[in-house]
């Protein structure tokens, strides 16, 4: 029996629950896709008609491996709902799920209009109590702001009714998202309120059989917890990006050094991999607003701010090395680009160290030819159509007339290519790799002249 049908059938012997979850991006689809795939009877609302309009037939506004048929078998049998009625999904459910976006504001504290929005929204539909959980990655003292501004609705409705706002912040990869949200490491939720432990573990039961995942704790802490898991990994991304620096002008090789630190079971092997920078939604924005809330109590955050300022410095570096083997002459140069996801397993470019090339290139009259397994109706989306770049079918087109390779992503796709025809395709014989996903001396056995990150080789002009 698959790991969901057995989750389904724990689920079955004992109370299913009803939940509303608003805002139907990244965060919000999975896990009302997830919750509704153990029995329990979920309606999303978003403000987006098309996109509701989609997801009932089927399309899917994302892409996350394994969360379109959940979506879909869900949606059909019942158990999972899509509407723009606020006041449908506020009267559904005592649980209400805050799962919509916090972008960054201009001096990157994290936007809450939309938070705050939701909250004023559920002020005004509820006739009975609610649990409003913020599931949306907000700092600390979120919670204190949506209680102020549900409480201050009630009150100009002059009506009484209770209600509890809780911290439940999400820890999912992109790319991973639903096997995190069926199988997670823990759950961290936030409240002072014993109502609510009950209902939260209640929900997250048919999650939490194998040994005690819940981690219950106050509202402040856990909003905390989240900005301080990312901005760990973020570090230790920087962290190891500075030491690649180092063994570059050192002429030694940051994988050498990334084995010999991470057989530590102090350290371990996990996010210590040296590349070309962080990107996607979270690492940047959530290091952002930590910087900024920090700010706002006169704490001076050195660490985060260095993380920041070393990630930055990591995404221009491949267009530094492209440029200074052109030296600087890049006018008509055709630069094949292999990846434009942020990560692999996953379309989403934002923050992606493809878009600070690309955008450097373009700026210095050079034309790109790109490839990415997921990510090519997204490019499309961005950027539109525009003389100086041509997304292609395969890997292997976007060598085509191309003078040098530039790898951003390490999808699996790229790791086992045929380096002869890279070397026959490219008028210069040279892979600029942002991932090092390749071994140098194999690579240059082929021909090729190989520049990974902090692998002891520095890059030779034309």
């Amino acid at each position: 029996m698959s790991y969901l049908l057995l989750l389904s059938d724990v689920l079955a012997k004992e109370k299913w629950m009803k939940v509303t979850v608003f805002g139907i991006g990244y965060v919000g689809l999975v896990q009302a896709a997830v919750l509704a795939d153990v029995g329990h009877d979920v309606v999303c609302v978003d403000v987006d008609q098309q996109k509701v309009d989609n997801l009932k037939k089927g399309i899917i506004p994302i892409y996350e491996p394994g969360l379109t048929p959940i979506v879909q078998s869900n949606f059909e049998e019942g158990r999972l709902h899509f509407t723009t009625d606020a006041a449908e999904g506020v009267n559904h459910a005592e649980i209400q799920f805050i799962a919509v976006g916090t972008p960054p504001d201009e001096d990157g504290s994290a936007d809450l209009k939309y938070v705050l929005a939701v909250a004023e929204t559920i002020a005004k539909h509820m006739d009975k109590p609610k649990i409003i959980v913020d599931k949306s990655t907000v700092p600390v003292g979120t919670a204190d702001k949506v209680s102020e501004k549900v409480s201050s609705v009630i009150s100009d409705r002059n009506i009484d009714l209770s209600f509890h706002v809780a911290s439940n912040p999400e820890f999912l990869k992109e790319g991973a998202a639903v096997s995190d949200c069926m199988k997670p490491d823990r759950i961290i939720i936030g409240t002072d309120s014993e109502h609510v432990e009950t209902q939260m573990r209640e929900l997250y039961s048919a999650f939490n059989r194998n040994h005690d995942r819940i981690i219950f704790m106050d509202v402040r802490s856990a909003e905390l917890t989240k900005y301080a898991a990312n901005c760990m990994l973020a570090t230790k991304i920087s962290f190891m990006n500075e030491i690649s620096n180092l063994a570059e002008r050192l002429g030694a090789d940051i994988e050498n050094v990334r084995k010999g630190i991470g057989s530590d079971e102090r350290i371990g092997h996990h996010f210590i991999y040296a590349g070309c920078g962080y990107g996607g939604s979270c690492f940047p924005k959530d290091v952002q607003a930590l910087v900024r809330t920090a700010d706002g109590i006169e704490y001076e955050a050195e660490l985060l701010k260095s993380v920041e300022a070393v990630n930055y410095r990591q995404k221009h570096l491949l267009f530094k090395h492209v440029d200074h083997f052109f030296d600087g002459d890049l006018v008509d140069k055709t630069i094949a680009v292999w990846g434009l996801s942020f990560k692999p397993k996953t379309d989403d470019m934002r923050e992606a160290t493809s878009r600070v090339l690309m955008e450097a290139l373009w700026e210095k009259g050079a034309k790109v030819r790109a490839y990415d397994p997921e990510a090519m109706e997204e490019a499309q989306r961005i950027y539109g159509h525009r003389a100086d770049l041509e997304l292609v079918g395969t890997k292997e087109g976007a060598l085509q007339g191309a003078d040098m390779l530039v790898i951003c992503t390490e999808w699996r796709a790229f790791w086992s290519p045929d380096f002869e025809v890279i070397k026959e395709s490219l008028s210069n014989p040279v892979i600029i790799d942002g991932r090092n996903i390749y071994e140098p001396d194999l690579v240059e056995r082929h021909g090729l002249q190989y520049y990974g990150i902090g692998r002891g080789r520095s890059v030779q002009k034309v």
